[in-house]
């Protein structure tokens, strides 16, 4: 697995990452990547022994954006998955990769969201990979493809709390903890 770039957005006091992350799978291919968006809206996938191809309608500020299609013509089967965004969002995704007509090439895939999972899809044989995330949702695929997908990664949008925010938890965590202590009678008081 590979870790790529890590970019910051700063909003209404809680500090978004973007990390990248994989790809998994082969070498074989062009590179592709669909940059990044606020959410995931659908997903189409045509498959049979491995994934052959994949395409993806994003969310950017409420409205669709369609990607290409990436991969080859080929699968004899079709799933259309549709999420309910943006109340539902992308939270995991998992799969396997082998070989497969010569090359290393995505064989399956499940995908995860906040309230459904959908898959897994293809032929889960070969090295299993997983990809979840407490608190983010996947905001952009990338990867290489050909006849097949061949590899596949994700970008992913992480909410972490701004500054303000952590230094009122952290006082909160101290007088937490200093209001949940025993109380013990001093040496002088006994």
């Amino acid at each position: 697995m590979e870790s790529g770039t890590k970019r910051t957005a700063r909003g209404s006091g809680k500090k978004k990452s973007i990390l990248s992350l994989g790809p998994w799978g082969g070498n074989g291919g062009a590179s592709w990547d669909d940059g990044i968006y606020d959410g995931v809206r659908e997903i189409t996938l045509f498959y049979g022994l491995c994934i052959d191809s994949i395409r993806v309608v994003y969310d950017k500020n409420g409205t669709p954006v369609f990607a290409e299609k990436h991969g080859g013509g080929g699968g004899y089967k079709t799933v259309e998955i549709k999420l309910q965004c943006p109340e539902e969002f992308l939270v995991s995704v998992s799969g396997h990769y082998s070989v497969f007509n010569g090359g290393q090439v995505i064989r399956s895939l499940s995908f995860k969201s906040n309230k459904r999972n959908f898959g897994p899809f293809g032929v889960e044989e070969g090295t299993p990979f997983t990809f979840s995330m407490d608190g983010g949702s996947i905001v952009g695929f990338n990867g290489r493809s050909g006849w097949y997908i061949d590899s596949i990664g994700f970008r992913v949008s992480h909410v972490q709390p701004g500054k303000l925010f952590q230094r009122i938890q952290k006082g909160l965590q101290r007088l937490t903890n200093t209001v949940s202590r025993p109380y013990a009678p001093r040496d002088n008081e006994i």
